[in-house]
């Protein structure tokens, strides 16, 4: 990659409703995902492409990303929160936080949505940017059925020929990603403090205007973390090695285990599960494919499968929890079985 100096904004506004009650006390992208904050993967992933300054468009729970991220420097990023007061849409929040951004009208600013867990070459797609002078470049992957995303035909060239929200018969199989490089002064024209969308608005708009949109089709690792199944399922393939990150640490063979959890000797983790920070795991109790959050108990000879236990809740001797969630603080008595299947929509 050249010297050129690279920004990005991360939206991570949304209050993550397909994803309560996990989310009633806690952002969606502040969720444990491979033993840390979801965004913490997006920012290491930016931080790995050259980009030192991360605008994280806030709204919903904003003091959450602070408390953890503070200013960035622990994570090798400059981060500035922009907040909104009202939510303004993926444009009207894109337009937001661009204000604390350098004012370089022709500087590339990479656009990551807060949902999104990705191995594609971020490093790739601004080079393709910025090789064809594109106002916007969108990254695009292929799926089987892209009847629940928007579609992207483009042409040999790799020009976006249209933009299309979700439809019963799409015209290709390539679709919206959720990672798109700007030209700095394709934002400022968003109108300001306005709810805007930029999939419905702002990209059909500079298509309708002539603007170079381009494509960028990768086809690694991509995945919508937006359900319990989906959260889960981006958990275990960080930890278990089917994507790669650095933000994952603390790996102890098949589980992330956190170094302030009490693990008895005769417990059992494993399955891509993580540990929690302060969780404690008593004799006999076997954990697998799981998420386990922080000050979670786990009582002697408990079962947990393919679950999400929230923050502090306590599990009773001999419980079993499979397929299922389970909110911050709930308290689930001995020999309790929970058997409910995690939507996978």
């Amino acid at each position: 990659m050249n010297d050129k100096k690279h920004e990005a904004i991360l939206l991570v506004g949304g209050r993550g409703t397909r994803l309560a009650p996990l989310t009633d006390a806690i952002a969606k992208p502040m969720l444990p995902v491979g033993g840390v904050p979801f965004i913490a993967h997006q920012i290491a992933q930016a931080q790995a492409s050259g980009i030192n300054k991360i605008v994280l468009a806030t709204s919903y729970l904003a003091q959450t990303f602070t408390d953890y991220f503070g200013d960035g420097s622990g994570f090798g990023v400059e981060l500035i929160y922009a907040v909104e007061e009202s939510a303004l849409g993926t444009g009207g929040a894109i337009r937001n936080a661009a204000e604390f951004l350098s004012g370089d009208p022709d500087s590339s600013v990479v656009i990551f949505n807060g949902d999104v867990l990705s191995g594609h070459d971020l490093s790739g797609q601004i080079r393709a940017h910025e090789k064809s002078n594109a106002d916007v470049t969108l990254y695009l992957t292929q799926v089987i059925d892209a009847r629940a995303y928007g579609c992207v035909p483009c042409d040999e060239s790799g020009r976006v020929l249209d933009f299309l929200e979700k439809m019963e018969n799409p015209v290709t199989n390539l679709i919206n990603a959720g990672c798109y490089i700007f030209k700095r002064s394709i934002i400022d024209q968003i109108p300001a403090n306005k709810v805007v969308s930029v999939e419905r608005e702002t990209f059909p708009n500079l298509l309708k205007s002539g603007a170079n949109m381009r494509g960028f089709v990768d086809n690694s690792y991509w995945l919508d973390v937006g359900t319990p199944q989906a959260l889960l399922t981006a958990s275990r393939d960080l930890v278990l090695g089917k994507i790669t990150s650095p933000a994952v640490v603390n790996k102890i063979r098949d589980c992330v285990i956190s170094p302030s959890a009490i693990i008895d000797a005769t417990a059992k983790i494993s399955g891509g599960s993580t540990i929690g920070d302060l969780v404690t795991v008593e004799a006999g109790a076997e954990i697998s494919g799981s998420i386990i959050s922080a000050g979670a108990q786990i009582y002697a000879n408990s079962r947990i499968n393919n679950s999400i236990l929230g923050r502090s809740v306590i599990v009773g001797d001999s419980a079993q929890i499979i397929g299922s969630v389970i909110a911050d603080g709930e308290k689930i008595t001995e020999k309790t079985v929970l058997r409910q299947e995690i939507s996978l929509f």
